[in-house]
């Protein structure tokens, strides 16, 4: 697998199974128990949004603003604390965790993101973690167990926080220097942005051999947050020549997965594009994202019944087998034990 000049390679061997905020598909997503879950199930990687609260603790959401994942609505305290934000050039209300000091922020529970999908029953059981109590969890499970856990944590709305006086990416470089696990095991950093990757790069030089860098790819015609009207899409960043350019401060590409195999306007899973064999010929390694368990999220030719919200394991495991087939060397998902199952 390919590495940036002066790594080692730390990561364990063969397509690797990352566990998208967890174990997102069975508990309420960045929650320890989530993340427990995920490593129970197999996880090779877990992956915590981070994010900063008032007083300038890393946490995990997956948005800053907080209202769709926790039960902040109903705390009549907060209530004059609702307000709307432009993050990343959208006008966003609700509740917001820059907001929030770590202490306010510990008052509150975790709800299911998605709960017509995937119900309330874990509703208001656990609290949002901090990033160093994430890195203590995944150092004890992986001595425990005898293996390496790796963490992939993507910095949320970097510019957003900056502006705001919550820079992230010297927090988590601190977070991850200050932990013994971390100064060792294996690190991918990632981010929809390009300056902070560029930024990390410059600064990580050759020291920090286990931390790589990862470049989000979003929808094809919208571009990265700190890139103006008129800059690169994330189309032009996903041909050849932008791939190569991506290739000189970041270490994996993470597209979603039409890049990787489009589906067809008949609903089936097309050939691979090209994008693959582009990365790997630029010294990418390909882990997209994400699969889903639910009919919803499949190709329509997967589904099973004809109800959106059914679990449907097998098409879930057709639907990555289709783009293990394509050569990506890992990819993220809401169900671990679906993602080991397709690998395994």
């Amino acid at each position: 697998m390919p590495t940036t000049a002066g790594q080692t390679e730390v990561q364990p061997p063969g397509p690797l199974v990352i566990a998208h905020r967890g174990a997102s598909a069975v508990l309420p997503e960045h929650t320890l128990a989530a993340y427990m879950r995920a490593i129970e199930d197999g996880a090779d990687y877990i992956e915590p949004d981070l994010v900063a609260t008032r007083d300038g603790v890393l946490v995990a959401r997956h948005e800053g603003e907080i209202g769709g994942t926790t039960d902040v609505a109903a705390h009549p305290a907060f209530a004059d604390r609702r307000t709307t934000r432009r993050v990343d050039g959208r006008e966003i209300e609700g509740w917001f965790v820059e907001d929030f000091t770590l202490a306010e922020l510990r008052t509150l529970r975790a709800r299911e993101r998605l709960p017509q999908l995937r119900g309330t029953a874990h509703d208001g059981l656990y609290a949002v973690p901090t990033f160093d109590e994430i890195v203590a969890l995944v150092a004890r499970e992986s001595a425990a167990r005898g293996r390496e856990i790796g963490l992939i944590p993507e910095l949320k709305h970097s510019t957003h926080f900056s502006a705001r006086g919550l820079p992230l990416e010297g927090r988590l470089l601190d977070a991850l220097a200050a932990h013994p696990y971390t100064r060792s095991a294996a690190v991918v950093i990632q981010s929809f942005e390009v300056g902070n990757l560029r930024a990390l790069r410059a600064k990580l030089g050759e020291g920090r051999a286990n931390i790589r860098l990862l470049q989000l790819l979003g929808a094809a015609d919208a571009r990265p947050a700190d890139i103006a009207a008129g800059g690169p899409t994330y189309a032009d960043m996903a041909t050849a020549a932008g791939l190569r350019e991506v290739a000189t401060y970041a270490d994996v590409l993470g597209p979603q997965l039409g890049y990787v195999v489009p589906v067809g306007a008949d609903g089936r899973p097309g050939k691979p594009t090209t994008m693959v064999a582009d990365a790997h010929a630029a010294g990418l390694q390909v882990m997209p994202y994400t699969f889903r368990p639910e009919n919803r999220f499949l190709p329509r030719s997967l589904w099973q019944g004809e109800d959106p919200r059914s679990r449907n394991e097998e098409g879930a495991v057709a639907h990555i087998r289709a783009l293990l087939d394509a050569g990506i060397d890992g990819f993220f998902t809401d169900d671990v034990r679906v993602g080991r199952r397709a690998v395994d």
